[in-house]
């Protein structure tokens, strides 16, 4: 019976901590980032005439603004 009243303490403290919520964004918005991270690279790695076509999109439109800041 002891170990469940000091249990139930324990238990009291940790849900009325302070900056918990920070905590539990933070590991969210890391675990977002990991899914994002893997979901990317498997598309990268099924699509990669995609990611091709859209670097030398990207690399076309610099190169049509202003010569990509190589000093001109």
């Amino acid at each position: 019976m002891k170990l469940y009243v000091k249990m139930q303490a324990i238990w009291a403290q940790l849900r009325n901590r302070k900056g918990q919520n920070t905590v539990e964004y933070l590991l969210m918005l890391a675990v977002i980032v990991g899914v994002a991270l893997a979901v990317g690279k498997g598309f990268q790695t099924f699509f990669p005439d995609i990611f091709d076509s859209v670097k030398q999109k990207i690399l076309g439109g610099i190169g049509q603004m202003g010569g990509g800041g190589q000093g001109n």
